[in-house]
């Protein structure tokens, strides 16, 4: 196999030629800087803080009149945010590349549910959902402006330039924002705190180093995980038999709401495999008709497949508790983590009330959220 870099494509993530009139012919290909999943806030004077966005991670590029959105894995979103790109054009600055988010505001936080509605493939669907809910663009790196590449530069210096941009640039008049940042622990620790709504932890980067595309060594990310108590509504056979017969491979979770319905929130798959025949036992044990009364799983969606449907309804007696990073439109974004059965609590007692999550207000207030915007 050849090793020669002159037949290697660019790196997937950003990657445009110009073709401006007038101007040399160039190509700028970047990848996004990745972060390194940590338990703990880092500490130390080498560290700058930023709340870690629950949006869409994208790297944006203007070359005179040409934009190209693209997501952290390469792929080009700019049919998805046609509001970004026109914003990004009435720009003064020609020639410039952002590393940021793009996050779509509800009701004075961010909504992840919103956002993911945007990838439809109805060209008349996401033009009508640019107006009624316009994304915003969350700016936290500045890696080209002008002929400058400062994608080379250490952040210490890429940060205050990002400012001077952002100051002379953005406004509430245009879909673009400045991310907070801050060299300090507590303000860290204040978002990590207060994570919901449109956040969902801390990033630390490093300070020292340029911009570390394509690998994870100057940042890394701290999410918040919460723990709510779950009632077992039914179970999944998981595809491996043992012994020769049938085995849980996964719970299935509920949570009532105001009304006493028992709605299906999620899912847990992390069982041991010593674990399984025991628990299996005891859930066939008490299989019945029916136990979601509200949403049950299985429904019809785009990402509904034939084993969706197949699970085993069982009465609504077990309560375990569960630890999970996102609740939004009403279930677990992914899948959750057993922490331990509670036989003293009341299936009546798991209500949606425990997964309400609230934006901390200080912080949307910095980017002009607590105002809707008018366009």
């Amino acid at each position: 196999m050849s090793t020669d870099n002159r037949s290697t494509p660019p790196p997937s993530g950003l990657s445009l030629v110009s073709k401006t009139k007038g101007v040399k012919k160039r190509r700028i290909a970047i990848e996004a800087m990745e972060a390194r999943s940590v338990d703990a806030i880092p500490i130390g004077e080498q560290w700058l803080y930023e709340p870690k966005w629950d949006g869409f991670r994208c790297l944006l590029m203007r070359e005179g009149e040409q934009v190209e959105l693209h997501s952290k894995s390469g792929q080009n979103l700019n049919r998805y945010f046609p509001e970004v790109i026109a914003d990004a054009l009435t720009i003064r600055e020609k020639s410039f590349v952002l590393d940021g988010e793009i996050v779509v505001p509800t009701d004075g936080q961010f909504s992840f549910d919103d956002l993911l509605q945007r990838i439809h493939p109805a060209a008349s669907r996401v033009k009508k959902l640019a107006v009624e809910t316009p994304a915003l663009f969350l700016a936290f790196d500045l890696l080209m402006k002008g002929r400058s590449d400062l994608a080379g530069a250490p952040l210490a210096r890429r940060r205050p330039l990002l400012e001077g941009f952002a100051a002379r640039f953005f406004s509430t008049a245009n879909l673009f924002r400045l991310s907070p940042s801050s060299p300090k622990l507590r303000d860290a620790e204040r978002w990590l705190a207060s994570a919901g709504g449109g956040s969902d932890g801390v990033i630390a980067k490093r300070l020292d180093l340029p911009y570390q595309a394509g690998n994870r060594e100057g940042m890394q990310k701290i999410k918040r995980h919460r723990s709510a108590d779950c009632v077992i509504g039914g179970f999944r056979y998981g595809e491996n038999r043992q012994a020769g017969r049938q085995v849980v491979g996964s719970i299935l979770l509920g949570l009532y709401d105001d009304d006493g319905l028992l709605h299906h929130i999620g899912f847990s798959s992390g069982i041991k495999a010593k674990d399984k025949p025991a628990l299996t036992d005891k859930l066939e044990a008490v299989k019945q008709a029916q136990s979601f009364t509200g949403n049950a799983p299985g429904g019809r969606s785009r990402w509904s497949t034939k084993r969706s449907s197949e699970w085993q309804p069982i009465k609504p007696k077990y309560v375990i508790e569960v630890s999970y990073d996102h609740f939004t439109g009403g279930r677990f974004r992914h899948g959750t983590s057993i922490i331990r059965w509670r036989p003293d609590k009341k299936p009546s007692q798991c209500t949606f009330e425990q997964v309400k999550q609230k934006a901390d207000p200080a912080l949307l207030s910095e980017l002009g959220i607590a105002r809707r915007l008018s366009r």
